[in-house]
Order: structure tokens, then sequence, then C-alpha cells
């Protein structure tokens, strides 16, 4: 399993909870723009049969997480916001190749690597979280989000080898350290 290189600081949670409200509208962003890149790649690479169904079926769960984070955000009388771009994620696809089976290569473990830093981002907000409904709904996306980690890193599996997504990957992992450590403590999830 891929291990990140940088750990979120404490003072991370603790900006988060200071301002919640802006963390769940940023989170609501996160899962939309999630469901989206699985349909992105079933739209730009439907000639891989192996990986149109399951992506279909990952971009449908990120939808349903959106509707769930939209319904937190009803409750506690919050709009979404606009759409921005992340910085975090522009620096990340700023690696990706441009051509091909490389591209298809650093898209997957661009999202693995991004699936991997919601889980334990995820992962500390819950246990920060006074045990309630709120703090079982962030443990059950951290667990999703880990799932999701493996799952881009088994898509690559079905078209390139072991060693090739190992070493592409460590690349990755070093620049994604870079990305997340050089961002602004925000009430946000990157």
């Amino acid at each position: 399993m891929m291990e990140l290189r940088y750990e979120t600081p404490r003072a991370w949670v603790d900006c988060v909870l200071a301002d919640f409200d802006a963390f769940l509208v940023d989170h609501a962003a996160c899962e939309r723009k999630a469901a989206a890149t699985g349909l992105n790649f079933v739209v730009r690479y439907p000639d891989r049969v192996a990986m149109v169904g399951p992506m279909i079926l990952f971009a449908r769960e990120e939808l349903a997480h959106f509707q769930q984070v939209w319904t937190w955000l009803k409750k506690r009388g919050l709009q979404l916001g606009a759409d921005t771009k992340d910085p975090y994620v522009r620096s990340l696809m700023g690696k990706v190749r441009s051509k091909g089976d490389e591209r298809l290569l650093d898209r997957l473990l661009v999202a693995a690597v991004i699936e991997a830093r919601g889980h334990e981002r995820f992962s500390r907000v819950a246990e920060a979280l006074p045990v309630g409904p709120l703090q079982v709904f962030y443990a059950s996306i951290a667990e999703s989000e880990g799932r999701h980690r493996a799952f881009f890193v088994e898509m690559a599996g079905l078209y390139f080898s072991p060693s090739v997504i190992e070493a592409r990957l460590s690349q990755f992992l070093d620049h994604e350290a870079e990305a997340i450590s050089s961002q602004p403590l925000t009430p946000a999830l990157h």
C-alpha cells in the first residue's frame, strides 16, 4: 500500500474545526470534482473496456458523497461554493505527461495520490470531531477514500506492470509531499 511522505499537521485539523462550515463547502466541491474525474476517464478512454464499468461505479459513489455533503450543507443553512481551481491538484496535474499510455498512467496515479491524501485528512477530521452523526459520516468518507486510493492503483494494474507503476508512483508521492506541504493552512481538504 502506498505511504504518503508528508503527515498533515495538527494545526490543519485545528484550522478545519475553527471554520467547519468553510470545510464543508470545500468538501462538497471536492466530491463533485471526484465524480467528474470518474466520468472523464470513461469519456476519454472508452476503449479501455475493463476500466469503464468500475469508473462508472466510482463516479456514482462520489456523486452520492456529493449529495451527502450537500445535505449537511442544507442542514447548516449553507450553499454550494463557486467552482475554483485547487492549487494542490493543479500542481500534481502539472506533472502528468501529455501523450498516450503515459498520460493514462499518470492520471490514474495522481487520482490515487489525491485519494490517499483525502483518506489521511478525512481520518484526522473524523478523529477530532465529537461522537455523533457528523463524526460517523467523516469516518465513512475516510474509509471510502482509502478504498479509492487502492482502486486507482488497481486500474493502473490493468494496463501497466507493477514495476512501472511503482516507479512512477514514487515520483508522484515525492511531488505530492512538496505540493501539500507548501499549501497554506486553510479549512479546505487540500
